[in-house]
C-alpha cells in the first residue's frame, strides 16, 4: 500500500511518530516505510493536485496484464495500464465496476509487505461498497483464493458504505493499521494534525476508528486482542 501526499515529509513526520515508522528513500522520490527494518508501506509525492490524497491498497499478481484484461471484462475500469516500476514491479490502478479504487503489483525485486497483522503494521482493508453482493461476485472471481481459501488469513472484508459514511459517500477501500490502545492512537493523531473521521466502534476484526493524517488521507486504526 502507499500514500500519495503534498508533502513527503510531512508525512515522514507524522506516521514515523504515530507507529514509530522509519525510511528509506525509494523510487522517484518516493520513501519506504519500515517497521523493525521491513517494509510495511510507501509514501509518494502527488504529482497532480487535481487527484485525491490518498492511501491506496495493492492487490499482487503473477500476471498484471491478464488481471486487468479480466477487471476490465468483469466491469471494472483500467484507469492506468500497467507500466514497470524499474526492477521493483509492474504497477497498474484500476477501479471495480462501483468506482472503488485500487492498485495491482506483478512483483520484481520488491515483493510487498515485510510486516503486516500487527501494530503498526497493515492489519485489513474494508471495501465500502454500495452492494456487497455485487462485490463478492466481482472480487471472488479475482481473488478467490485470497479472499475464501480455507489457508487465507483475512485480509479483506465488504460492508456497506452507510454503514460508517454518509449515504453519498462513493464506495472506496479504507486501509487499516494495527495499534496497541485505540484512543491512545487516536490522542496522537490529534496531536499531529490529522483528525477524527468515525470514533471507535466495534467489528467482527477489531475495534476500528477511522481519521485522517494532517494532509487529508483518511485510513483506520484497528485495536485487536492478540497481536
Amino acid at each position: 500500500m502507499d500514500a500519495q501526499l503534498p508533502d513527503v515529509a510531512a508525512g515522514r513526520r507524522f506516521y514515523g511518530e504515530l507507529f514509530g515508522w522509519t525510511f528509506k528513500d525509494a523510487h522517484g522520490g518516493a520513501v519506504w516505510a519500515h517497521l523493525r527494518g521491513e517494509p510495511v508501506a510507501a509514501l509518494a509525492h502527488k504529482t497532480d493536485g487535481r487527484m485525491p490524497t490518498v492511501w491506496t491498497v495493492y492487490f499482487a499478481t503473477p500476471d498484471i496484464e491478464g488481471l486487468a484484461d479480466r477487471i476490465w471484462a468483469a466491469g471494472g475500469q483500467v484507469v492506468t495500464a500497467p507500466v514497470p516500476v524499474a526492477e521493483l514491479g509492474t504497477s497498474a490502478l484500476v477501479t471495480d465496476p462501483e468506482g472503488a479504487v485500487f492498485a495491482l503489483w506483478e512483483p520484481g525485486r520488491h515483493q510487498g509487505f515485510g510486516r503486516r497483522h500487527e501494530p503498526g503494521a497493515f492489519a485489513w482493508a474494508e471495501l465500502y461498497a454500495r452492494d456487497t453482493e455485487a462485490a463478492n461476485t466481482f472480487y471472488g472471481g479475482l481473488f478467490h483464493d485470497a479472499l475464501f481459501g480455507p489457508e487465507a488469513r483475512p485480509d479483506f472484508g465488504r460492508a456497506p458504505v452507510a454503514d460508517v459514511f454518509p449515504a453519498e459517500m462513493p464506495p472506496h477501500f479504507l486501509v487499516h493499521f494495527g495499534v496497541e490502545d485505540c484512543e491512545a492512537a487516536l490522542g496522537t493523531v490529534s496531536r499531529l494534525g490529522g483528525r477524527v473521521q468515525a470514533p471507535p466502534f466495534e467489528t467482527s476484526y477489531g475495534k476500528v476508528a477511522v481519521v485522517t493524517d494532517n494532509q487529508g488521507a483518511s485510513f483506520a486504526i484497528m485495536e485487536r486482542s492478540g497481536w
